[in-house]
């Protein structure tokens, strides 16, 4: 796998390497290990596409992981105590899951990562939301977030965002007074 891509939201490169240039390079060797034709092994069942061998989100969200781990990067899950004030009188909800959770695919060092191959919504999610709770949480300083380019995610399934239409989304937003530095990575096989 390449980076095909490189975006800078909110100074997000500027701060990964004047302060993570280490790290950097550990998910630069992370996705350079990584053989993206082994991982082309889903056989699709959507209409617009049958039969059509794709690249399996699961196989190469699992290759990435087990490399991050093997260099001492951690995941980082925190407890969801949802707040119950805010229902109107008379409302009785539902039990609220006692195990909801947060989690930061990986971090080192302040330094948070985010793989995502799936949908546009999560991609924003990442960086617009997650990213910044994780960061008033005291866990990490910036992150980094990888997503596919076009050119890979044409052979994934279809609804997969990818880094052209992020970034022209993440363009078009701006930045807000809480949002963190975050590099953002597109890969291509």
């Amino acid at each position: 796998m390449k980076i095909a891509g490189i975006y800078s939201f909110n100074g997000g490169a500027e701060a990964v390497n004047r302060k993570y240039s280490k790290e950097l390079d550990e998910v630069r060797q992370i996705l350079a290990g990584i053989n993206t034709k082994k991982y082309k092994t889903k056989r699709s069942e959507e209409k617009i596409m049958p039969g059509k061998v794709l690249y399996s989100p699961r196989g190469l969200n699992k290759a990435m992981s087990d490399h991050f781990l093997k260099l001492e990067w951690r995941k980082q899950k925190v407890h969801c105590d949802y707040p119950t004030q805010y229902y109107s009188e008379g409302y009785e909800p539902p039990k609220v899951a006692k195990n909801a959770f947060r989690e930061m695919d990986f971090i080192k060092n302040k330094l948070g990562v985010e793989v995502q191959f799936g949908k546009y919504s999560f991609m924003v999610y990442n960086v617009c939301a997650k990213m910044t709770i994780f960061h008033n949480m005291g866990f990490i300083d910036v992150g980094i977030e990888i997503v596919p380019v076009k050119e890979l995610a044409e052979d994934m399934s279809s609804g997969v965002s990818y880094f052209e239409q992020f970034v022209w989304d993440l363009e078009q937003r701006g930045v807000s007074d809480i949002d963190i530095p975050v590099l953002i990575l597109g890969v291509a096989p």
